[in-house]
């Protein structure tokens, strides 16, 4: 995993936790077979084509939020 990848990523996800999990559920699709959201001349490892994409705005996220009781 590159480090200034991660240093960009935390940039748009500031919660080392949340970033985490984006990026590790994200790898998983790579290695199943998604098509990476982002094109690149190198050759990079799925963590880092998952951080670029983090990077880029090509993922989104959604926190749940269970509704409070009234």
């Amino acid at each position: 995993m590159r480090d200034e990848y991660l240093i960009e990523a935390q940039k748009v996800i500031d919660d080392p936790n949340i970033l985490i999990n984006v990026v590790s559920r994200r790898v998983k699709q790579l290695k199943y077979g998604m098509k990476p959201l982002v094109e690149s001349l190198e050759k990079l490892e799925p963590e880092d084509i998952a951080l670029r994409e983090v990077i880029e705005g090509k993922i989104d996220f959604e926190l749940y939020r269970p509704e409070s009781e009234a």
